[in-house]
């Protein structure tokens, strides 16, 4: 399988399982929801007091499992992270862009200011996965 179909089959999904590195080398594997963007970068958002915010900080290197509709149709993407500042205002770049991936995941907030706080709360941030290879089965 190769990066552009990879990505084509992870377009249309939302669910995936976001793979870091543990301090160890172990890997620490969590649930999560992204959006694939125009630009080719999967983005996901985060707090910065996550394992897997402390994971990307040390070892930028990612892999994110990507499950079909069947069990054996998946793809498994691979990339190194990139991670926005924490938000620290309501109207910062960082809020801008998880408003953004917000729309491009579940569409329409019903109250976008109290949306905006509460990413400064929860001390949100974006990881965007830049892909550079991956692997997988989307038949059968």
């Amino acid at each position: 399988m190769d990066l552009t179909g990879a990505l084509a089959f992870a377009k249309d999904r939302k669910n995936g399982v976001l793979v870091t590195l543990k301090r160890d080398g172990r890997p620490q594997l969590s649930n999560i929801i992204y959006a694939l963007g125009d630009d080719g970068r999967i983005r996901i958002s985060i707090t910065a007091d996550r394992a897997k915010t402390k994971n990307l900080g040390r070892d930028a290197r990612a892999s994110l499992y990507v499950p079909g509709d069947s069990f054996w149709a998946y793809v498994v993407i691979e990339g190194t992270a990139e991670l926005t500042p924490v938000a620290t205002s309501p109207d910062d770049a960082t809020v801008d862009e998880l408003v953004a991936l917000y729309r491009a995941v579940a569409g329409e907030h019903p109250d976008w200011n109290e949306y905006r706080a509460s990413m400064v709360n929860d001390r949100r941030l974006v990881a965007r996965l830049v892909p550079d290879h991956a692997y997988g089965m989307v038949g059968s």
